[in-house]
């Protein structure tokens, strides 16, 4: 039995945040449907990477909503808005990325569901809060990383800021949003209450960054320092911790004494023998790594720096990482497959309970695929 079999929960969100918490907890047990618009269904089964679509949606969409059902219900039409709340009578947890007004505007607030079902824990994601003059811009995921700082701490300064090549603040709001949820279920086990989780795509963006921020905010207000040295891989860290080219790859090398790095390479690091100038000396220092590191294969320099003691690893991209065997001994892809039989290979959940993998083989469902089945269970007395 998975964790959080036998809880119901009815997600209103879309794209890529609410729906990947939607995904965690369906993962731990959790029985999820989408309530979604007729027809169209949610906005994200028209956003295509690459182009790529099955049964109508896009692979996106299937690979953030597996293992869910759906149910399609017009939230502007007053009967569909009553089956609705049928259904959040017999809810655990309801989840909506609305801007802030528009449940209120449809009945939905917290309050009004409260009165509806006096223990359901509702959660709502929005881009900035629901407070101030920047509660209604558009939370999208680029904007939030741009404005939040954390472009600046990747690559290096002659380049301008970069974003992370994933939607790191959707997901990691997904995360966060996850972990209120369950603290939340814990307080209603205490107190026998329904309970509010908000969480906001600025602020969890700043958390993560929480180190950089914190050192910002105590070091004088000075800005992070990424250097202009190719593979500079943390702001606030010093040499040699980086990315470095070898003659048939790359090569990362994480903390370490630098100069037992210097004379297991046979490079002369003595004028760096004060650790401060690790860091204060560190683009001079990363160049000279770099020009010997460039001279052998990166499996020689594996082997030569696990053996003697110092933490590197090779830099893959995903047609190396799917070759690993840990791929297989780990069981890290899964099959789902959907209704009409189509199958598509995805990761699974990272969480092991008991020694068991948590995975499903149950692929995202069609608009309104499961309104039959939900009718009959809930919402026909």
């Amino acid at each position: 039995m998975k964790p959080l079999e036998g809880l119901l929960i009815l997600e209103f969100s879309q794209f890529l945040a609410g729906p990947s918490a939607g995904l965690k907890l369906a993962d731990l047990g959790a029985r999820v449907i989408k309530i979604e618009r007729p027809m169209k269904g949610e906005a994200c089964r028209q956003l295509s990477i690459k182009d790529l679509y099955v049964d109508d949606s896009s692979m996106l969409f299937h690979t953030i909503n597996r293992n869910k059902e759906s149910f399609a219900a017009d939230l502007k039409n007053p009967e569909d808005l009553e089956q609705v709340k049928k259904l959040i009578v017999q809810a655990d947890v309801m989840t909506h990325n609305f801007r802030p007004g528009v449940m209120e505007k449809i009945g939905l607030s917290f309050d009004n569901v409260l009165k509806i079902n006096s223990k359901i824990i509702y959660g709502a994601i929005t881009g900035y809060g629901d407070k101030g003059s920047w509660a209604n811009k558009p939370g999208q995921d680029l904007l939030v990383q741009s404005l939040s700082g954390l472009t600046w701490l990747s690559g290096k300064s002659i380049q301008g800021p970069v974003p992370f090549g994933l939607a790191v603040a959707d997901l990691m709001c997904g995360n966060h949003f996850v972990q209120g949820i369950l603290a939340a279920l814990l307080k209603r086990t205490k107190t026998g209450n329904g309970v509010l989780v908000e969480v906001s795509l600025l602020e969890s963006i700043l958390d993560v960054q929480f180190e950089a921020l914190t050192i910002f905010l105590n070091n004088g207000g000075k800005l992070a320092n990424r250097g202009n040295v190719r593979g500079s891989a943390h702001a606030f860290l010093s040499a040699p911790y980086g990315i470095y080219e070898t003659q048939d790859g790359y090569l990362a090398i994480a903390m370490g004494d630098l100069l037992l790095l210097g004379s297991i390479i046979e490079v002369d690091l003595s004028k760096y023998a004060n650790k401060k100038t690790w860091f204060t000396g560190r683009a001079a220092i990363r160049k000279i790594l770099r020009a010997r590191i460039t001279t052998k294969k990166s499996d020689y320099w594996i082997k030569l720096l696990r053996s003697n003691g110092m933490w590197c690893e090779k830099v893959l991209n995903y047609q190396d990482l799917n070759s690993k065997a840990f791929m297989d001994d780990l069981q890290l892809r899964q099959t789902v497959i959907n209704t009409e039989g189509e199958t598509m290979t995805t990761t699974r959940s990272p969480i092991q309970i008991n020694g068991t993998i948590l995975s499903s083989k149950k692929g995202a469902p069609k608009v309104g695929e499961d309104n039959e089945k939900i009718y009959e269970q809930f919402l026909s007395n």
